[in-house]
């Protein structure tokens, strides 16, 4: 019988790592349907070139090692290279940067469950896989669950079933060296209060909180990922940043164990701008955090960037520097010193109903 190799201290310093303040992560994991649809908007046909050209340019930005610790990678890039031939995941370790991959496989309708209730998919091969990823380098994982607010959901049926499948998962990544990080993602459809918001992001997360126990997980080296409390986004009144940040800071202290290094925000279809300014509001709040409170962005740090870019070559430079101002952004948010930006373009809505990556 091999004998199980204790992962803690590791798992440990790598969460620490990636949860450091002035940093956070880089959510570079859209699968090949998503990342078709933000090459649709800019004109450039979706294909595994692409792709690659595109992550190409965000992984060799000039100062991505300064905001960014970690970066979650799609399966396929975690095989691609630079056109120089140099392997992306090696590439981001020689730059200082924790790689990380998107080891859930979707979401299926659960049986007995509101419609369009979801449980995540991909247990069944997840330790082999993550055994693979350990020996490529990566060293933390992603799994996203899906829950919605309205029409009686979240279901206690969804809670459970999505608390204990991350739990399950995040099992499974400590035994074979990756940190997880816990996605339990209500979606802002909906024209629910933030109140209701509150109320709801209160339950699920004490519920994953408890399947997490129940699984002997190790919370020191775990990393969430929940999004932000707002109100719906079709509400008749929205919260401003300062309300959001308070109520998302409550919401954390009344279910989140001290133990737990970061809490690595989701962006949630806020606009670039929406989503540093909240952030920064939380980071100056007096109230107790005893975790950094930081990012992991994907549509809030490189929506501009691709537009810039437009799938040229000869606009990489440029693209560069608009992901540049971006990660400065909100590396500043992090720590409370965020002075806000004049770009209309930041602050366009980046809301996609039912969001799928």
């Amino acid at each position: 019988m091999v004998e199980k190799v204790d992962y803690r201290k590791e798992l440990m310093e790598t969460a620490n790592r990636i949860a450091r303040p002035g940093f956070g992560i880089l959510a570079a994991d859209e699968s090949t349907g998503t990342i078709g649809k933000r090459f649709e908007a800019i004109g450039l046909e979706n294909n595994s070139e692409n792709a690659r050209r595109y992550r190409e340019l965000l992984f060799t930005t000039e100062d991505l090692h300064k905001h960014i610790s970690g970066v979650i990678l799609f399966d396929e890039t975690t095989k691609q290279a630079t056109k120089d031939g140099k392997n992306f995941v090696k590439l981001l370790i020689e730059r200082g940067i924790v790689p990380g991959v998107k080891v859930d496989k979707g979401v299926a309708q659960i049986p007995g469950a509101k419609e369009g209730e979801t449980a995540t998919l991909g247990l069944d091969d997840l330790a082999k896989r993550c055994k693979a990823h350990y020996e490529q380098g990566i060293r933390f994982a992603k799994w996203r669950a899906v829950l919605k607010i309205g029409d009686g959901c979240p279901t206690d049926l969804a809670i459970q079933e999505n608390a204990w499948g991350l739990a399950r998962y995040a099992g499974i990544c400590q035994e074979n060296g990756l940190v997880p990080i816990v996605e339990p993602e209500i979606l802002a459809d909906g024209d629910h209060n933030i109140d209701t918001a509150l109320k709801v992001f209160v339950k699920v997360n004490a519920a994953v909180v408890k399947a997490l126990h129940d699984n002997n997980i190790f919370f020191e080296g775990i990393l969430m990922k929940p999004n932000m409390v707002t109100s719906g986004t079709s509400a008749s009144t929205k919260a401003g940043a300062l309300e959001i940040a308070q109520r998302t800071v409550v919401g954390l202290s009344r279910t989140i164990p001290a133990a737990v290094p970061g809490i690595m925000f989701l962006s949630g279809g806020q606009s670039e701008e929406e989503a540093s300014l909240n952030l920064n509001e939380m980071n100056k709040l007096e109230l107790r955090r005893p975790w950094v409170l930081s990012f992991s962005y994907g549509r809030a740090l490189q929506h501009s960037c691709i537009r810039a870019w437009g799938g040229k070559d000869e606009n990489i430079s440029k693209a560069q520097e608009v992901l540049t101002t971006r990660m400065r952004a909100n590396s500043d948010a992090t720590l409370g010193k965020y002075q806000g930006s004049k770009d209309a373009s930041a602050s366009e809505s980046l809301y996609v109903k039912n969001y799928t990556y």
